[in-house]
């Protein structure tokens, strides 16, 4: 952790509330300079501490210090070969939950998959394979639509997800999608304008899943009916999967537009600047 000691870590997160005023920027400053190691003496002087003032400053840095972790965890995930999606899902998660634990997730994920292969015959035709994976999701595990908070930050994060069982479009075909890659099943996701499918696709076969509508199969026709509806041209990028880089785009600018809702300013400018690390090149 930095050059410091830990007694100097404390005696510098002690100075936090001397009353000069350029003491305090130059010890705000040094703190945020060591970085996301120093949260939990932060988090213990907040909780040792009375003065209200002085526990929204500590709130402030350790929420700078968190967010800092996430940009450079995103620029990380950005720079990987694989942009992992489950990692990718994680770190969005963390933008609310700071605490919560990769493997934690990892092991729920894993789990969901070890229900759907029980009940998984790899001989089926890919229709019933995904009628099968449907039947698991939405009738046994019980996960659907959430139509009544469909703009809650929480259908953006999958931990909360999982927990309520209720997501968004693309909360559920993640969901869906890294149950079926560890089946070694070839379905992927499909961005589509105000939806997010997926489509199973083979050598010999596509087709396409609506998990917000418990795994509804339908076609490509079914699509260009769907863009004729809202009076869209049919773009080649509206039937063919897209990448994992486009799914988390799209995780973070819906949770851009339910913070929008909630008139929570800061946080929409927050996730915008997430937005803008994996944006640009």
């Amino acid at each position: 952790m930095d050059e410091l000691s830990p007694s100097q870590l404390n005696a510098l997160v002690s100075l936090l509330d001397d009353p000069d005023w350029e003491v305090k920027s130059h010890v705000r400053d040094r703190i945020m300079s060591i970085g996301a190691e120093i949260i939990p003496l932060l988090e213990q002087k907040w909780e040792n501490n009375f003065n209200p003032e002085l526990q929204k400053e500590i709130e402030e840095l350790v929420h700078e210090l968190q967010f800092g972790l996430v940009k450079k965890r995103l620029a990380d995930w950005k720079n990987s070969e694989d942009r992992d999606l489950l990692t990718g899902l994680w770190i969005v998660n963390t933008y609310q939950y700071p605490d919560l634990d990769f493997a934690k997730l990892n092991a729920e994920m894993h789990q969901i998959y070890f229900e759907v292969w029980t009940a998984f015959n790899n001989d089926l035709q890919p229709y019933d394979q995904v009628r099968t994976i449907n039947n698991v999701l939405f009738n046994t595990l019980r996960f659907s639509a959430n139509t009544k908070n469909f703009h809650s930050p929480g259908n953006s994060m999958l931990s909360n997800v999982l927990d309520t069982k209720k997501g968004n479009p693309i909360s559920l075909c993640a969901i869906y999608m890294l149950v079926a890659k560890k089946l070694g099943l070839p379905i992927y996701g499909v961005n589509l304008p105000n939806l997010f499918v997926l489509t199973y696709k083979s050598a010999d076969q596509t087709f396409y899943i609506n998990a917000f509508n418990k795994g509804l199969i339908f076609s490509r026709q079914d699509i260009v009916n769907y863009l004729e509806h809202l009076k869209l041209e049919p773009k080649e990028e509206f039937f063919e999967p897209c990448s994992h880089m486009d799914i988390i785009l799209r995780s973070l600018r819906n949770l851009g537009t339910a913070f929008e809702k909630l008139g929570e300013t800061g946080k929409v400018e927050e996730v915008r600047e997430m937005i803008a690390i994996l944006e640009n090149q």
